[in-house]
């Protein structure tokens, strides 16, 4: 189907719309492309609304903006509401339209960004808009946050922020970004996932070293065949189902909604029955280990004297150093692990005001539905915060129709978000900053 040309967007989509627009890819280890358009962006439109915010680059481009917005009880402990600028990279000749035209069609705006997280960033202007436009304060006061370098680890967003300049933080309490708040449907039953929990993350590399030699020789010595071996080792391990508070609440209330019993069915066999709904919950599950790059030699007839591999782990908050053990174990004492990146994991209560507010402001805009916890195998900037003392929840509010496969977007081709999502989203989120 054409892209819809003559639709009329809401201000959250167009927002999202625009944001899509501005390419921030981010490749990784500080490549990547300027925040900065998108970060002036923002600026502008809460100038706009009377606010003053703040633009830090920790290099050139790499721009993060904060903005302070005076609550009408300012003692109380001020909410971090949060997202980021950049998205990883997306190849066009993968989807279906531009990933950075922000096609509108079928309903659902598409475009690298749509899903992660460009959606959110709109939600939250707007959410803040339709409150001072009205002349209305939120409850507390909320910092607005949008860093830069969030697929990188926030190396040059929040953890540069947190790192030069805590101050801008003051008083925070409470923190909300991503990966949380959308729907999915259990046994006909729909259901808002807060993300309470986060695992740890670890990118390592894996180095192997030989002899270099003409690649007509018999070689045994050879960087790459020990490499390919154990990658090959590590990819296929299983590791075993570990669970952890979040995920025992979690499949507790699955459990209950789909009638089954815990002590009779394997827990990622009642997941996987959530049909596209498990796609986040089930790496929620265990502790995983993925190769994501490889790189090895120069030319077609030279074995090369080293090579190496990325690898992508994720650990339940508690198992992190249990892992990283069983890693060496595996792969052998003649492979280097080097540390690329790390940050912590995290888990929170199911519990307290904010969690109360997020829970009344979904059954004030969808009766009936149920709000549960679960622990997201990803990451964010709350990891950054957390160093503050912040206490952050994934709420990105979104209503989905029950057949879209939103997890498998994030990071995947044709991301897209329904345009009334985007809506509610915005609806969900003023309703919280006024009523925690």
């Amino acid at each position: 189907m054409a892209p819809e040309l003559d639709v009329e967007l809401s201000e959250t989509a167009r927002i999202a719309r625009d944001l899509i627009r501005i390419d921030t890819s981010n490749r990784g280890e500080g490549d990547a492309n300027p925040e900065r358009p998108a970060a002036d962006y923002v600026s502008a439109f809460l100038r706009d609304l009377g606010l003053d915010p703040v633009t830090i680059e920790s290099d050139p481009g790499r721009a993060s903006v904060v903005a302070r917005v005076a609550g009408a009880q300012p003692e109380l402990p001020a909410l971090v509401l949060h997202g980021h600028l950049d998205v990883v990279p997306a190849d066009p000749a993968n989807w279906t339209v531009d990933p950075f035209e922000g096609v509108v069609k079928d309903g659902l705006l598409w475009g690298r960004g749509a899903v992660d997280m460009k959606d959110m960033d709109a939600m939250i202007l707007t959410a803040i808009a339709e409150l001072l436009r009205a002349g209305e304060k939120p409850r507390r006061d909320i910092i607005l946050a949008f860093f830069a370098d969030e697929e990188n680890g926030g190396v040059y967003g929040s953890h540069y922020l947190v790192e030069h300049h805590p101050e801008l933080f003051a008083g925070a309490g409470t923190a909300i970004s991503e990966v949380g708040g959308y729907s999915i449907e259990i046994a006909g039953q729909r259901a808002y996932l807060v993300q309470t929990g986060e695992k740890a993350l670890d990118w390592i590399r894996l180095r192997a070293r030989g002899t270099a030699a003409h690649g007509s020789r018999v070689w045994h010595d050879n960087a790459v065949t020990k490499l390919a071996a154990a990658i090959a080792a590590l990819g296929g391990h299983e590791w075993p189902i570990a669970l952890c508070d979040t995920t025992r609440e979690l499949l507790d209330e699955i459990a209950t909604l789909v009638g089954a019993d815990l002590t009779e069915i394997n827990p990622e066999e009642m997941v996987l029955s959530l049909g596209k709904g498990a796609g986040l919950i089930q790496a929620s599950l265990r502790n995983t280990t993925n190769p994501t790059v490889l790189k090895a030699g120069y030319k077609h007839n030279v074995i090369p004297d080293t090579a190496e591999a990325l690898v992508d782990v994720r650990t339940l908050p508690a198992e992190r150093d249990e892992v990283i053990a069983k890693i060496r174990e595996i792969v052998g004492p003649d492979i280097e692990i080097e540390t690329v990146h790390s940050d912590i994991g995290l888990e929170v209560p199911f519990a307290g005001e904010l969690v109360e507010a997020m829970k009344a402001a979904i059954e004030a805009h969808d009766p009936g539905a149920k709000v549960l916890p679960y622990l997201l195998s990803g990451g964010t900037d709350n990891k950054a915060l957390a160093r503050l003392g912040i206490t952050g929840y994934g709420f990105a509010p979104l209503r989905l129709p029950a057949d879209l496969d939103f997890p498998g977007m994030f990071h995947g081709v044709d991301e897209r978000v329904p345009l009334d999502a985007l809506d509610f989203g915005h609806r969900v989120l003023a309703d919280l900053l006024r009523s925690y």
